[in-house]
């Protein structure tokens, strides 16, 4: 049995937290949590393909340049190669589980213009 408070925890970006809630070589599942205002970096995965789900709070993800809002317990898929970027321009916390097979960790290819 896993839950958030047993977790390996790590940070990211600018305050945001993620738990390794499974960390398998063929399977990773994160929780995470991005105060108001923040955004990771738009990115694609070469070989990754994700699934993210809204657990509380409500989540824009760019997905091939067009927006996506997700509300608490919506979430959407992220095939590999296709640029995306989470973002939180709500007020409040959103937690959201990020599903990747296979994980994503060193298959990142940051995009820095766009």
């Amino acid at each position: 049995m896993i839950s958030k408070e047993q977790a390996e925890h790590y940070t990211w970006g600018d305050s945001c937290d993620g738990w390794h809630l499974v960390k398998q070589p063929e399977l990773s599942i994160i929780q995470e949590r991005m105060p108001p205002g923040t955004s990771e970096i738009r990115h694609f995965h070469q070989h990754c393909q994700q699934f993210f789900f809204v657990l509380s709070g409500t989540a824009t993800l760019e997905i091939a340049g067009k927006r996506e809002v997700l509300h608490s317990q919506q979430g959407v898929e992220v095939p590999a190669l296709v640029p995306h970027q989470m973002i939180n321009e709500s007020e409040q916390d959103v937690e959201f589980l990020v599903i990747s097979q296979p994980p994503s960790h060193g298959d990142r290819i940051a995009i820095t213009n766009h």
